[in-house]
């Protein structure tokens, strides 16, 4: 871990579906950087970055993989076993019955990640109270380990029936394969809380891809000579590369999530820290909502498998610059999910593409200069965009412009329900908040959207298109603990809950001190999961003492669902700790103009030229290395102490 006393210089990296994100931080200067991501192996754009930008060898990488992601998606994990309790082999396809296309007739439920033929059942059993029923017979496990080796299991999860309330006999079947060569991961260290379905799901998920995820850090740290590596978190942390291995689970979102920390900080030194985080990259589209901070949750899906861990509250949809148009059955105009990656990238890319892209509409509408892409260093074809246009615009009965206006629209109302989803929805007003617009495609769409949802403005970062590498730059180390609790809060006083509190506190300071951090540096977060007796949720507050926590609980009960009620009972269901150890991170600084405020009204500027105190009248496209970014009329941006664009609508 860098301290004061050891400059160093931090890279952080960000491997995107179109473009891989470097953001160097060299001294005190930032430098960008960009490169189209290689998908075959990861690694290889990385790698070429920090060649290219001559990291210094006592450098250190602070990296957001997906490579977890990827594994899950495209099911090439590692090839899986199920230990767990007789009788327990089928809940991971039992699971919550849930139907998440309400109104679909015909539905089909992702293949579990475990073959039913490698769910292996043990004689053991425990009672909710942690209380042995059945001793676990050791003699079980020779005969199960000689079977997954001849079967070519490469990874384990261990999932007995309650272990969340005692761990002995998981402990047991961990040592007896602990030197099997097999990888291996307890439920009773990846998620000791309740829910057997969760946590069934969860520790299979850490089990899936630790195998994948290991072999990529180990590749990247070879390839790295000596330098350090930082992984980053779905929760807004980063992890040395060693602890990544162990929890490859809390790597699913880490790219996403590091936007959500760039965007807060950036956006926290403007003054605004009540945002809608819209992340627009080359395949998806990633929102958030931050009141006062970045929001987590508990309960993530991943490929359609569910995954309870700590992650920053991120909605994802598959509307990106590469996401693809057609007319489908019906006659109607579709944007996405579908995307053309990196290879062959958009249409204008010149490598092949035979469907419009948004991208491809944004240049048709001239949004884009052919000339300016990537700050010159790659020439955008036009033609090859007329002529992929042509076909969709006569299925249209249109001309390319007005079909090309058609895509913009769809995909505009695509991202629009997200941010609905993470607002609106959630009894958030999105007229209170101000969108901060990054990715490579987001400033090109954030007066649109937020016309359409009455936000009155729009902050469009200095370097928009790679914040979600700058933000790993601003990124803690990070670690979160829990345990089940499930106690009425009336059993409870402040000591009482302190003594519970006590092991994870241990076992965070003690994780931490494994980190190197400093003391000094280190601050430990308190929280709990809470809810009035009978329900089958939980909501998350922050615990001090025990009155404060639960006032806290019924104000978040009543923000959530319109409703509370302080005389019925409240359980704490789950108790958690976030250890936090503070980096050295890039200092925010203002900007001095070298002469006067400058009043544009051009339809195309070079975001260099603009400095704090500038206006820009909209319509207009303002040029930079890693985004463009679109002023629409009725508009009007100035330009802060911080090289931010605070976009406004004018009075009407």
């Amino acid at each position: 871990m860098a301290d004061n006393r050891t400059p160093v210089e931090l890279l952080g990296v960000d491997i995107g579906g179109t473009f891989t994100d470097f953001v160097l931080r060299r001294g005190q200067e930032l430098i960008v950087h960009k490169l189209l991501s290689t998908p075959d192996d990861p690694s290889r754009a990385l790698l070429q970055g920090v060649r290219e930008l001559s990291l210094a060898p006592d450098g250190e990488i602070i990296h957001g993989s997906t490579v977890a992601t990827n594994a899950l998606l495209e099911r090439k994990g590692a090839r899986t076993a199920l230990i767990t309790t007789r009788g327990f082999a089928d809940v991971i396809e039992i699971g919550r019955q849930n139907r998440p296309l309400l109104y679909a007739f015909h539905q089909t439920k992702p293949a579990p990640l475990v073959a039913r033929d490698w769910r292996i059942e043990l004689g053991e059993r425990l009672d909710y109270q942690g209380t042995v029923l059945g001793a676990l017979d050791p003699a079980e496990l020779p005969p199960a380990l000689e079977r997954m080796r001849t079967g070519g299991i490469e990874s384990v999860a261990v999932c007995l029936l309650f272990s969340f309330v005692n761990p002995a006999h998981e402990r047991m079947v961990g040592d007896a394969l602990r030197d099997s060569g097999l990888w291996l991961s307890l439920s009773s260290d990846i998620l000791p809380e309740y829910r057997e379905y969760e946590r069934v799901s969860t520790t299979i998920i850490n089990a899936y891809v630790a195998p994948v995820v290991a072999r990529y850090v180990g590749n990247l740290e070879a390839g790295l000579a000596g330098r350090r590596l930082r992984i980053m978190q779905s929760n807004g942390g980063s992890i040395s590369a060693s602890a990544a291995r162990d929890v490859a689970a809390r790597l699913a979102l880490s790219g996403p999530a590091g936007g959500i920390v760039g965007a807060f900080t950036v956006a926290q030194a403007a003054g605004f820290d009540h945002i809608i985080t819209f992340d627009m990259g080359g395949t998806s589209t990633d929102v958030a909502l931050c009141t006062g901070q970045p929001q987590e949750t508990n309960e993530g899906n991943i490929a359609g498998f569910p995954m309870r861990l700590p992650i920053l509250d991120i909605h994802t949809v598959g509307a990106g610059g590469g996401s693809l148009a057609r007319i489908d059955a019906g006659g109607a105009l579709r944007v996405g999910p579908e995307s053309s990656g990196a290879n062959p990238g958009p249409a204008c890319y010149g490598r092949g593409c035979a469907q419009v892209t948004v991208t491809d509409a944004n240049l048709m509408l001239g949004r884009i200069a052919p000339g300016r892409f990537l700050g010159g260093r790659m020439r955008l074809d036009a033609g090859a965009t007329a002529q992929v246009f042509e076909p969709l615009a006569a299925q249209m009965g249109v001309d390319a412009p007005a079909a090309a206006h058609g895509v913009i629209r769809v995909v505009n109302a695509n991202m629009e329900r997200a941010i609905r989803h993470v607002s609106v929805e959630r009894g958030y007003d999105p007229r209170e908040f101000t969108l901060v617009a990054f990715g490579g495609a987001g400033p090109l769409h954030a007066c649109a959207l937020a016309e359409a949802l009455g936000i009155p403005r729009v902050l469009v970062p200095r370097y928009p298109g790679v914040l979600s590498a700058l933000g790993m730059l601003n990124a803690d180390l990070v670690k979160d603990f829990s345990a089940s609790a499930l106690k009425r809060a009336a059993e409870l006083d402040s000591e009482s809950v302190a003594r519970l509190y006590a092991p994870l506190v241990k076992r965070a300071r003690d994780a931490m001190a494994a980190e190197d951090v400093p003391a000094g540096r280190l601050s430990l977060k308190l929280g709990a999961d809470m809810r009035y007796a009978g329900q089958s949720y939980e909501l998350t507050v922050p615990y001090d003492d025990l009155p404060a926590t639960l006032s806290r609980f019924h104000a978040a009960h009543l923000q959530r669902f319109g409703h509370a009620d302080e005389k019925l009972p409240v359980e704490f269901v789950t108790l958690r700790v976030k250890a936090v150890g503070e980096t050295d991170k890039p200092r925010v600084v203002a900007v001095q103009p070298s002469r006067a405020a400058v009043s544009y009204s051009a339809a195309h500027l070079d975001r260099e030229a603009l400095q704090p105190g500038d206006t820009v009248a909209g319509p207009s496209v303002i040029y930079q290395f890693d985004a463009t970014t679109f002023i629409d009329g009725g508009w009007r941006a100035r330009v802060d102490g911080y090289l931010n664009l605070i976009v406004e609508r004018l009075a009407v």
